[in-house]
């Protein structure tokens, strides 16, 4: 599965690249964010999407008159409607995640954005945000955005994911080095 998962990052790379590449010299990078976002929450609400990208059960050239479709439908731009129609026609749609989320790395490495992975015990209100923001974007020198989730089982405190490094502040974590802690002692 790992293998499948690394081949489909790949391909998916190529065509972010490429797609990225292209809009970026247009002038069409603040655009291409809204669509790929718009196509993300697509892809996430719609199993009839999900379906088409992925099931070998559609030729393809119903994926190449879904994919277009879609396009018109949805009003994307000439470069991201034809890069979907070159995956369809080389039935590579099932990397179409991928490639979404390939692009909004390259979107925010341009923009000067890093995202910042937050666990919390309880949802932060949007004080609490704002100052992990602001502290997280001085320690970074780049603007943050922040991906917040919730996880009870943490029993108080977070955990912060920006780029490679993880600050664990949660009681959960602290617990089980005291409790660690206490083992090699007795």
């Amino acid at each position: 599965m790992a293998n499948s998962a690394s081949i489909s990052a790949s391909i998916a790379g190529r065509y972010a690249l490429a797609l990225f590449d292209v809009v970026k010299e247009s002038g069409g990078i603040d655009q291409l964010s809204d669509q790929i976002a718009e196509l993300g929450t697509a892809l996430a609400d719609s199993d009839d999407l999900r379906g088409l990208i992925a099931s070998p059960l559609y030729s393809r050239q119903q994926q190449q008159d879904g994919i277009a479709a879609i396009a018109k439908k949805m009003g994307l731009s000439a470069a991201l409607a034809n890069t979907l129609a070159l995956m369809a026609q080389n039935r590579r749609l099932f990397a179409l995640p991928q490639l979404l989320s390939r692009l909004q790395e390259l979107i925010a490495e341009a923009r000067g954005e890093v995202t910042a992975d937050v666990v919390s015990a309880v949802a932060l209100n949007d004080e609490q945000k704002q100052r992990l923001t602001a502290t997280l974007a001085e320690k970074s020198g780049k603007t943050v955005k922040l991906n917040t989730r919730v996880d009870e089982t943490l029993i108080g405190g977070m955990i912060v994911r920006l780029g490679s490094q993880m600050i664990d502040s949660s009681i959960k974590s602290k617990l089980a080095s005291l409790q660690n802690a206490m083992k090699e002692v007795g």
